[in-house]
């Protein structure tokens, strides 16, 4: 994980939001690594770390929404600083950002990563 941290953060940009999410929760008979010890390596690295399992649907929405929360924040810090601090340019608390991917040429589609 380390290394691959390491050079994660080598070649992204600063502001990157990076999470630990450990999967398959739900098989906790094959864990290989403690969550407690996977909660101190991501405290010590300035990461979020959640656990989950898409078998069981827990926390695989909360694991993105804390990911987008994070990036809501960093967005919203860096527009109030080149605002110069006043109130104007990023969305407030409570405001609903919509996400679509233009890239790929579907606007507006819903897709699936888990078949459901």
């Amino acid at each position: 994980m380390e290394r691959w941290l390491k050079e994660l953060r080598d070649h992204a940009d600063a502001n990157i939001v990076i999470s630990l999410v450990g999967n398959k929760a739900d098989l906790r008979h094959l864990r290989a690594v403690p969550a407690d010890t996977a909660s101190s390596f991501c405290e010590k690295e300035g990461l979020s770390f959640i656990e989950a399992s898409a078998l069981e649907g827990a926390n695989v929405d909360e694991a993105f929404q804390r990911i987008l929360g994070e990036i809501h924040r960093i967005v919203s810090r860096k527009a109030l600083a080149a605002d110069g601090g006043g109130a104007g340019g990023a969305p407030g608390e409570g405001t609903r950002i919509v996400v679509t991917d233009t890239a790929a040429g579907g606007a507006g589609k819903k897709s699936s990563c888990c078949g459901g």
